[in-house]
């Protein structure tokens, strides 16, 4: 439920950003407003996208992902603390994940950023490291990775092209959203639970044949 209306409050304020400049110019990020005490705008870019092909395959993978942590945490914390802690990680990761972006670019008056890519990936791989073995594939690309594999190859991927600076796409956000997402889902389940997700991670991995690896189709 909660990530049905987290879905339906950033599509319906990107959509109606993307024909409102003044809309788009109150919650997008940008350092130098910050700097004048603007910090709703390290989390209010997260419900900004660039267009609608930005908007949806966030969307979507938050939809795919973000569903299962939710369930998860319900069912393990309850469903009011579940609740509770699901909330915080999305909206935490929206602040973390921008952090470094933000030191980097905080003099900087023509940096601006938008959409909520780093919150999401601190979700995927929330996911990833609860489910390391299952398969996980880009969008049209038929080739399916184990999670951790995934994970992995994103992050290297990520870091090689947040130093090439590649397009326009905050690449160190990812990066970061993904570290978090698995620290906070880590560190909340100790905290809680005292369970040992790191140990459960690495049980879980195990590869007996070329097609625990990868495989074709969707």
């Amino acid at each position: 439920m909660l990530t049905f209306i987290i879905i339906a409050i950033t599509a319906f304020i990107s959509y109606k950003a993307f024909n409102n400049s003044a809309l788009v110019n109150k919650l997008i990020f940008y350092p130098p407003e910050v700097n004048r005490g603007g910090w709703y705008r390290l989390f209010s870019y997260g419900v900004l996208h660039a267009d609608y092909t930005h908007l949806i395959f966030n969307m979507i993978t938050f939809f795919i992902f973000g569903q299962y942590i939710e369930k998860f945490f319900k069912g393990s914390l309850g469903e009011m603390q579940g609740s509770v802690w699901f909330i915080t990680l999305y909206v935490s990761a929206l602040l973390v994940s921008i952090l470094p972006t933000y030191f980097k670019h905080k003099n900087n008056q023509y940096y601006r950023g938008l959409g909520a890519s780093g919150a999401v990936s601190a979700v995927v791989f929330a996911y990833i490291l609860i489910n390391p073995m299952s398969f996980m594939g880009i969008m049209f690309i038929p080739i399916m990775l184990p999670a951790f594999l995934f994970g992995i190859i994103y992050v290297v991927l990520s870091i090689y092209l947040e130093k090439k600076q590649a397009g326009n796409v905050n690449h160190s956000a990812h990066i970061t959203g993904g570290i978090y997402g698995i620290l906070f889902v880590i560190i909340l389940f100790y905290v809680t639970l005292n369970a040992d997700l790191i140990t459960h991670f690495f049980s879980q991995i195990k590869i007996d044949s070329i097609s625990d690896l990868f495989h074709f189709g969707f």
